[in-house]
Order: C-alpha cells, then sequence, then structure tokens
C-alpha cells in the first residue's frame, strides 16, 4: 500500500471510528506524544496532574517544565545530541522547534529561556483542537481508549507507580539508583589492558581488564576520595543501598578497601608484566556489538567533570570517551528490554505504550524522541497500521533498539550516543571524522523514512 492509500485509509477511519488516546504525562514526552497523535486525526485526553499536585521537583503549572539544566545539549549535527535533534525536526518536534524560539545564547548548545519555552510548549498543545489537556492525577491505567500512553517521567506518582507495578510485575523499578559509567570501547588504550576471565576459567572476551600498579593505585585513590561530589535533593537523600554503594563512599572507608571489592586483582595476571596488578578495574560490555563498555561496581555521585578527571587517571582510560556518566539519583524506570518492543508498546499489552525516562532514556530530548515515536507507533495501532522502529543507525532508532534490546541485562537509563550506533565499515580512528561520518550516515538513512 502506498503513502497516498494509506493516507486515504486513514482519513475513513478518522471519519467513521471515535478514536482516542490517553496520554499520561504533560513532560517533554506527553507533549510530542499527544501533538503526533493528533497530527494523524487521533483524539487525545492528556492528564497532567499540576497544578493538584506537583512532585518534589516541580514548581510551574506549565507543561515541558525544565526541573534541571536549561540546555539541550550541543547543535551541530557532528554530536550525538545535535544528530538527535536533527532527526527529532524531521519528524515535527514540538520541543526542538519551541527550543529554538524561545533559545538564549549559549555558544554551540541550545538553551532556553526556561518560562518562554515551556509556556510556548504549554500555548502550542492547548490550541490543538484535537487534544484536551485534562489536569488531575491518575492513580490507574485508564480504561475505555483505543491506546494508552504512560509517559509520567522519573518522580511519576506513588500511586500510578503501584498500578504500573501491577501491570508490569515485580521488573517495575523504583529505587535510588547509583550507576556507573559506559565509555565507548574504541577509546580504551588496549596496549594498557587485557582481556582475561579470573582464574583462566574461559570467556576471556567478557571483560577488558584495566590494571594498575601500587603507584597508579594510590595516585587515583587520593584523588577519589578528595574528589567534589554532585548536590542531592532531598527526597534523594534517603535512599542509598548497600547494594550500590557509591565508589568514592566505599574508598574512604580505607585505603584497601576497593582492592577487595571493584578493584580487586584476584586471579588475573597481567600479561604486559607477567604478575598480578595491584589493582584492576573491570570493564563488561554494555551492548550487544561491544561499542560500549560499562566500569563494573563503579557506581558513583562524583560530579560530572570530576569523573572525567579522576577515572582517566586509570591508565587504560586516559583518552577514554564517556558515553554516559555515572549518577545517583532517585530514579523510577521499567526493565524495557523485558517489557517493551521496539515501537515502546508493550509485549503483553499491545495498546498500552511507554515513554520518555520511564523507559529508559536519559535526557530531555531523548525523553521528547521517545514520545514522538510512542504517538506515531500508537497512532498506528490504533488506524490498524504497522507500527515503525527506525534503523539502529538513526540516534532515535538506536535508542528504541537499547531500550527493547534482550541482551541488555543489567539495563540502566543511557542518553544519545555515537556508542549506541553500529560501527562504520571502515575504522577511522580521528574522533571528529567518525562522529561525523556516523553523523551523515545516519542522516541519509533518515531522508529514506517515509512516516505518514
Amino acid at each position: 500500500m502506498n503513502a497516498r492509500q494509506q493516507e486515504v485509509k486513514r482519513t475513513q477511519k478518522v471519519q467513521t471510528t471515535m478514536n482516542k488516546a490517553a496520554v499520561i504525562g504533560g513532560g517533554f514526552a506527553g507533549v510530542e506524544c499527544a501533538a503526533q497523535l493528533s497530527k494523524r486525526g487521533i483524539k487525545v485526553d492528556l492528564f497532567e496532574m499540576k497544578p493538584v499536585r506537583y512532585s518534589p521537583a516541580h514548581k510551574s503549572e506549565n507543561l515541558c517544565e525544565l526541573v534541571c539544566s536549561n540546555s539541550f545539549k550541543a547543535i551541530r549535527v557532528e554530536s550525538a545530541a545535535g544528530l538527535l535533534k536533527a532527526e527529532m525536526k524531521m519528524l515535527g518536534s514540538v520541543t526542538v522547534d519551541c527550543a529554538e524560539k524561545s533559545a538564549v545564547p549559549a555558544g554551540g548548545a541550545l538553551a532556553v529561556d526556561r518560562d518562554i519555552f515551556s509556556s510556548l510548549v504549554t500555548e502550542r498543545i492547548a490550541n490543538d483542537e484535537n487534544i484536551t489537556i485534562i489536569r488531575k492525577e491518575i492513580t490507574e491505567i485508564p480504561t475505555g481508549y483505543d491506546a494508552v500512553v504512560i509517559a509520567a517521567g522519573p518522580l511519576v506518582s506513588d500511586a500510578l507507580a503501584n498500578s504500573i507495578k501491577e501491570l508490569t510485575g515485580s521488573t517495575f523499578l523504583s529505587f535510588f539508583d547509583a550507576a556507573a559509567p559506559v565509555v565507548e570501547a574504541d577509546s580504551i588504550d588496549m596496549t594498557k589492558a587485557f582481556c582475561q576471565s579470573r582464574y583462566d576459567r574461559g570467556g576471556d572476551e567478557d571483560y577488558i581488564n584495566c590494571p594498575m600498579n601500587k603507584e597508579e593505585y594510590e595516585s587515583f585513590y587520593n584523588e577519589l576520595v578528595n574528589a567534589e561530589i554532585a548536590l542531592l535533593h532531598e527526597f534523594d537523600k534517603k535512599h542509598i543501598y548497600e547494594g550500590c554503594m557509591p565508589v568514592e563512599i566505599m574508598a574512604k572507608r580505607g585505603a584497601d578497601t576497593l582492592r577487595f571489592g571493584p578493584l580487586k586483582p584476584v586471579g588475573l595476571r597481567d600479561p604486559n608484566t607477567g604478575h598480578r596488578p595491584w589493582a584492576v578495574l573491570q570493564l563488561r560490555k554494555e551492548n550487544r556489538e561491544g561499542t560500549m563498555c560499562n566500569l563494573v561496581g563503579f557506581q558513583t555521585n562524583l560530579k560530572f567533570p570530576e569523573q572525567k578527571r579522576v577515572f582517566s587517571m586509570i591508565p587504560a582510560l586516559k583518552d577514554a570517551e564517556f558515553v554516559r556518566y555515572g549518577v545517583m539519583h532517585r530514579n523510577t524506570f521499567l526493565d524495557s528490554p523485558r517489557l517493551l518492543d521496539g515501537d515502546f508498546s508493550m509485549k503483553a499489552h499491545p495498546k498500552i505504550f511507554f515513554a520518555g525516562q520511564i523507559t529508559g532514556v536519559e535526557g530531555y530530548m531523548e525523553s521528547a524522541a521517545a514520545g514522538i515515536m510512542a504517538g506515531i507507533n500508537a497512532a498506528k495501532r490504533i488506524l490498524g497500521e504497522e507500527t515503525v522502529i527506525l534503523p539502529q543507525e538513526n540516534m532515535i532508532g538506536a535508542l528504541a533498539r537499547y531500550i527493547s534490546d534482550s541482551y541488555v541485562q543489567n539495563f540502566q537509563p543511557m542518553g544519545a550516543s555515537f556508542g549506541l550506533l553500529p560501527p562504520l565499515p571502515g575504522k577511522i580512528r580521528d574522533k571528529k571524522e567518525r562522529y561525523a561520518a556516523l553523523a551523515q550516515r545516519s542522516l541519509q538513512i533518515f531522508s529514506t523514512q517515509i512516516i505518514d
């Protein structure tokens, strides 16, 4: 069926049926989702609990309230953030358009006047004749709709969280999250690292070992225990669990604590020296392709520049490119690889979709992109059409694949990164040239996609 035939079919369905969707949450994902549904002729009830109830981080009645930074990161398409926004613009993003209209000077980044931005988004959605904004707290999954999209965000209310937990089972996660950093595999100095399993038990390709001698470890340790820690919200401070103890707190228990914990060298032998290292950081594949690696056991709450500075003291990570920095905060997200398909619908309940940070994407624009795709696919499901999953060479497609990839076991939220994209056929060592080539490939592929 060609695009014109699909458009005729859609128009007929809109005219003969009462297609209606519910979208829960008026943040970045929710507004993008509602806008995409409306564009396809679907009536939308957009539920936003403000001002009836506020989360601990929200103060304004407006939709798309910014609670942290006012920056949406880099503009240039040769960056992961810039490529993501370029793809979103091609899909008619509301938030990117409003961001450009409310931009403030920020060098190479897209930053906004937060009040003007949220006002513009709110006005745009409120004036859409297909969207009804309903100001009330939703405590249960709505029924009676042709599709439901849950875009409640990481600070979802306890009542709705319990309802989602009943729907998804014990795989729904809500806890104080201390996640380890992730680096690009190509940026690891393998002349100062080695692949080996403990006690030569097999699976030597599963872990990359980054050794340190006594002097290197002591220098690293001293900087780690004196590094600057990020401040926490009051509602975050009461949820520290021993099972995800930040590495900098663990280190303060004694100089050798890490050497008997995440940096233990037991059962390993450095082929460059023939001896057991003084300490070893292990890296583990983060994705199926092995383009990203997780710093095993290195959950942290250090400020991002401090993570780069201190962790780069480990010789093999001297020039490491960080795909994701460690974070530590209250976070509510699904174990999406077990629950969601790449179109953001539930495997077990195809008419229920999730969007935004609750799916495990991290960041304003990433949440908005998830909302775009959830909205497009919820509309397609209502209209009896096939849903769309963009190719993994596209940044949006790569994010969708990450949150639905069953290979990922210890699932943690992820933002846009070139490490998510499949490698290029030929190896390009220069980082800027490699990123530019990845962006060019993505946009070329994206330009061939027809998403009506």
